[in-house]
């Protein structure tokens, strides 16, 4: 029999960046409270292709069903007039272990529930008085990232650069047109880093590209492009120089996050990150502590957030 299923289409008109952030926000607390199973991530490179694929998932308490995400991300699609990213959505239920669906998502629902984590971690890390967000990269999940970052900070600036300049001119011209913000194309990275607030890197760079030295007291950084072994978006350095260090999943960061780089190093320890996000959400550690506190966030993405988010899209379309 046929498992019912919903489309790339139909999630879009039904999940707003204000319900990511919080099933996101929801998924973070269960992990801070130590509700949640989450088994290591499965990463596969294809040789030859610019590409990847991974797989996650995770049981999260009180969430009806467990999702097996496996997505994909091959950087060389855009020439042949693809997405960069794609995949799917496996929906099983908790309690029988049964198949109850799938969701044809191609990639959004990861892009979405990315730019929620995002939000999460600047709403615990960033100062309240941030305005101005630098941006590096001008793919999807730049758009993502700011997108869901307005649900938390009132950002009223953005600069942005990326190493295809076209596309970071029409990224800009786009948040101006759809956020109503004033985004300008930087000139370098580095500029970003002297302008900006909160700065987001967005990248699948492997190689450092933001620099400790750019970094100002009372900045708060999220880093989401370093989610596979072998990409670097952040000079180890930053680690070092950062007050606090906040991870998404400690096992995962320390494996394949910009803190395995610093780890590599030997400019920190495991046990020098100050928390997990969870933890912070969940009231059990703190986020910022002082306004002049650089902050950075390591993001590599973890299954409770496409179990909750898939949930989540489920209900909304199937009622359960």
């Amino acid at each position: 029999m046929a498992l019912p299923s919903i489309d790339e289409a139909a999630l879009r008109l039904a999940i707003q960046p204000a319900d990511a952030v919080a099933a996101v926000r929801e998924a973070f607390r269960a992990d801070g409270e130590g509700r949640t199973a989450v088994p290591a991530v499965i990463n596969l490179p294809v040789p030859g292709t610019h590409g990847e694929f991974h797989v996650k998932t995770a049981w999260v308490d009180g969430v009806p069903l467990v999702a097996v995400k496996v997505a994909s991300g091959f950087y060389d699609n855009p020439a042949r007039g693809l997405p960069t990213g794609s995949g799917l959505m496996a929906l099983f239920d908790a309690a029988t272990g049964m198949p109850i669906g799938l969701i044809f998502d191609n990639g959004f629902l990861t892009d979405l529930r990315t730019g929620a984590a995002g939000a999460v971690a600047a709403d615990c890390l960033a100062r309240q008085d941030s305005r101005v967000v630098g941006v590096i990269g001008s793919g999807v999940q730049a758009r993502r990232q700011v997108t869901c970052l307005r649900e938390v900070r009132p950002v009223t600036r953005l600069f942005a650069w990326s190493i295809d300049s076209p596309g970071t001119d029409a990224y800009c011209a786009e948040m101006r047109a759809t956020l109503g913000i004033d985004a300008r194309p930087a000139a370098s990275a580095e500029d970003v880093c002297r302008e900006a607030d909160i700065l987001i890197t967005a990248t699948p760079s492997r190689t450092p590209i933001v620099r400790a030295a750019w970094l100002r007291p009372g900045m708060h950084v999220t880093a989401v492009g370093s989610d596979t072994p072998g990409k670097q978006e952040l000079d180890a350095d930053c680690l070092a120089r950062a007050d606090r260090v906040v991870v998404d999943r400690l096992s995962q960061c320390a494996a394949f996050g910009e803190v395995s780089h610093a780890i590599a190093a030997g400019l920190m320890r495991a046990s020098d990150v100050s928390a997990q996000l969870g933890e912070i959400v969940a009231g059990h550690r703190e986020g910022r502590t002082a306004e002049d506190q650089i902050t950075i966030c390591d993001l590599t993405g973890v299954g409770f957030q496409d179990t909750a988010i898939a949930a989540l899209a489920w209900s909304r379309l199937h009622g359960r």
